[in-house]
């Protein structure tokens, strides 16, 4: 995927996603996860993208579709009650 040599390029629109988020009371958004959640929406369009138009995707990013996604990850996660993925809790 093209987008990920641009991770160093487009940090500080990143960041001014992260800080907007803080402005809006969701402290625990990163700007990894905000990265994620960004790469994540790509994989399901085959389109290639410019840089000017990925930075586009970041900066309409809303904070609705940003707790959707951390919400959907949460679900996909680990099953720690699975057979196959015993913890030792001890």
């Amino acid at each position: 995927m093209m987008v990920e040599q641009w991770k160093d390029t487009v940090w500080p629109a990143l960041e001014s996603k992260k800080d907007e988020f803080h402005l809006l009371g969701y402290d625990r958004a990163t700007t990894e996860e905000i990265w994620k959640c960004i790469t994540a929406r790509l994989k399901r369009n085959k389109d290639e993208l410019q840089l000017h138009q990925f930075v586009n995707q970041i900066m309409r990013l809303s904070a609705n579709e940003y707790m959707n996604w951390l919400t959907i990850s949460a679900y996909q996660g680990p099953d720690w009650f699975s057979e196959n993925e015993i913890l030792d809790l001890k």
